[in-house]
C-alpha cells in the first residue's frame, strides 16, 4: 500500500471531505497541517508545483491534487487501483 499524504489545515471543509473519502476507502494516510508548520508548507509547495490551496493530496510520489481532483479520480474508477 503506497504512502498517502494529505497536506491540510484547520477549519477546511475540503480537507474534511477528502479525508472522509480516503477513510471510506480504508486508506491509511498521513495528515500534515501546513498552517501549523510553515516548513511543511514549503514542502507542499515544492511537491505540488506551487499549488497553495489545501488539501494537496499525494499517493506515493503521484500528485493527485485537491479534493475535487480526488473525487474526480474516484468517479472515473481510477482511485481504487492507486490505493
Amino acid at each position: 500500500m503506497p504512502d498517502i499524504t494529505v497536506y491540510s489545515g484547520p477549519h477546511c471543509p475540503y480537507c474534511v471531505k477528502a479525508k472522509e473519502l480516503l477513510k471510506k476507502k480504508g486508506a491509511a494516510f498521513t495528515e500534515v497541517d501546513v498552517k501549523a508548520d510553515p516548513a511543511q508548507l514549503e514542502v507542499m509547495l515544492a511537491r505540488s508545483g506551487g499549488r497553495r490551496t489545501i488539501p494537496q493530496i499525494f499517493i506515493g510520489e503521484r500528485h493527485i491534487g485537491g479534493c475535487d481532483d480526488l473525487y474526480a479520480l474516484d468517479a472515473k474508477g481510477e482511485l481504487d487501483p492507486l490505493l
